[in-house]
Parts: structure tokens; C-alpha cells; sequence
């Protein structure tokens, strides 16, 4: 597994919280709630990508013909 992935999952954290942070303290809860969300969704995005390389990688080692 690539390291590089642990840190862009960690960075997207990282803006998240201080976008919410910023939103919270100007009266903003409803938007706060939204970008959270959105910070969510987009790391589901890259599991979901890797999950999906590492089903292919399985699928190849144990094609059959």
C-alpha cells in the first residue's frame, strides 16, 4: 500500500476540519454539516478506489482457465 494515500486522506481531514471550524464560529452549522459530508464522501471516493484495485489484483491472481 502506498503511503501517499494515508497522507491525502489525512490532508483531506485536515481542510475539512478547519473549513468547518471557520464555518461553525461564523454562524454557518448547516453549511459546516454540508462540507462535512463532502469531506466524507470524497475519502469513501478514495477507499473505494483501492478497494476496487485490490479486488482486480485478486481477480487476476486467481483467473482460471
Amino acid at each position: 500500500m502506498d503511503i501517499e494515500i494515508i497522507f491525502r486522506i489525512a490532508a483531506v481531514g485536515i481542510v475539512i476540519t478547519v473549513i468547518n471550524q471557520v464555518l461553525i464560529k461564523n454562524g454557518r452549522d448547516d453549511i459546516a454539516t454540508m462540507v462535512t459530508i463532502v469531506g466524507v464522501i470524497i475519502v469513501l471516493i478514495m477507499v473505494i478506489d483501492i478497494i476496487s484495485g485490490f479486488f482486480d489484483t485478486v481477480r487476476t491472481m486467481f483467473t482460471f482457465y
